[in-house]
């Protein structure tokens, strides 16, 4: 299997203002097509750091793949960088030009081409993949036999110029094994036991055949990964499997094909044509932001609402102001019936609802930060449960809070 080193140059990243989400996505493309990722290291736009991290990356891996640090000014210290690491020169391409020039032109910035010109300059060693959607191309140079890619440091520059160009690429220059993964949702199981549970069935996979535990809130995801020269022959070998681990945990198992829990919810909803809505009051709209998350999801999302003070909770859920005065708005009398007004306030089939105490200050009435308060409702039944947090900061807690309550919900509706 070849071997991959990232590397993400850019202060801003080790600053922490901006978060590296590159990474992520390209070491996945990159599982993908069979290649893993063996390191990432992040650095600071100077030249000799550059140099010194494109030595260590040849060393350790096949393949290289820097993001960030390409600019359109003559200070650009990557280019710089990789000149002088390849001894090679920066020269004008006139092919990259003239795709700039088209660039600027479409989208009607052809008075900033000038400024931009320093984009079309290249080490002149380099193979260049130009970028559709920005002014920065990518380059790829060769050492040994090995590959290093620079590309810029825009997410949505980054995403087109790998899916697009950089894997088809790779996938005809190296003769690699197909990859087939498959995703195993536990639940009700604490990641150790579960370990211990399928340690026999565990030790027995075949050698292509590897297992990855993944912790998401309190499910643990199972991810199985083949590999091999039959495709099919990889996918059967995988299914083989699975079935013998649902032998094991198959009453704890809510899905076995997709990944999130927000696409395994959609699958059962579109199949049962079920409805929902959310009233969220301490998870800020964290559900109906899961949920809208999938392509589709309009033919089962009807709406949510956030009606984070108590008298909104009161005018519009119609919440009875009694329950409030007598258990508080974090209590599970609340949860239950924000639940009921909002599946009535939407007319769907399924209600979510959320009231509680996110942080970092108490609550309005005093209840400690991490309390939570949820209901579930399904037609005429509903679930209300209570977590308790307080080591989470707010937005984790929201994000962890909103998992949990899908979590659950598909366990209801596959128990149904």
């Amino acid at each position: 299997m070849e071997k991959a080193v990232l590397i993400t140059i850019g202060d801003e990243i080790l600053s922490g203002n901006t978060v590296d989400t590159n990474s992520n996505f390209i070491a996945t493309e990159l599982k993908n097509i069979g290649i893993q990722v063996i390191q990432i290291f992040t650095i600071s736009d100077e030249i000799d750091t550059i140099k010194n991290t494109l030595k260590a990356a040849f060393e350790l891996g096949d393949l290289i793949i820097t993001t960030g640090g390409l600019g359109p000014t003559r200070d650009d210290k990557t280019k710089k960088a990789l000149a002088e690491y390849f001894n090679d020169e920066i020269a004008l391409d006139e092919v990259t030009f003239n795709h700039l020039k088209n660039y600027m032109e479409k989208r009607g910035r052809a008075d900033i081409l000038e400024r931009n010109r320093e984009q079309a300059f290249v080490p002149t060693k380099s193979v260049v993949f130009q970028n559709h959607f920005g002014t920065a191309p990518c380059m790829m140079m060769e050492q040994d036999g090995k590959l290093s890619f620079s590309l810029p440091g825009v997410p949505y520059e980054v995403k087109p110029l790998i899916r697009d160009q950089i894997v088809p690429y790779l996938k005809e220059k190296f003769n690699l094994y197909y990859i087939h993964t498959r995703i195993v949702s536990v639940v009700g199981i604490p990641e150790s036991i579960l370990a211990d549970m399928i340690e026999d069935w565990e030790l027995a996979l075949p050698e292509n055949l590897a297992l990855s535990y993944l912790p998401v809130g309190t499910r643990v995801k199972l991810r199985i990964t083949a590999s091999g020269d039959n495709e099919t022959v990889l996918k059967q070998q995988t299914e083989d499997e699975i079935q013998k681990l649902l032998l094991l945990v198959g009453d704890h198992v809510i899905a076995v094909s997709e990944d999130k829990i927000e696409k395994i919810l959609a699958e059962i909803l579109n199949e049962r044509k079920l409805t929902i809505s959310t009233a969220e009051s301490c998870t800020g709209g964290e559900l109906a932001k899961m949920i809208t998350s999938n392509s589709g999801s309009s033919k089962h999302f009807m709406g949510g609402i956030v009606p984070y003070s108590t008298d909104k909770k009161i005018e519009i859920l119609k919440v009875s102001k009694e329950t409030v005065d007598q258990f508080t708005v974090v209590s599970e009398q609340v949860a239950s019936e924000m639940a009921k007004g909002c599946q009535k306030l939407f007319d769907t089939d399924i209600s979510l609802s959320t009231t509680g105490v996110a942080g970092p200050g108490k609550g309005e009435d005093g209840k400690e930060v991490g309390t939570v308060f949820y209901t579930i409702r399904i037609k005429d039944r509903e679930s209300t449960s209570k977590l308790y947090m307080p080591h989470l900061d707010r937005l984790d807690f929201m994000y962890f809070v909103s998992q949990k309550i899908l979590q659950d919900l598909v366990g209801l509706l596959i128990n149904t």
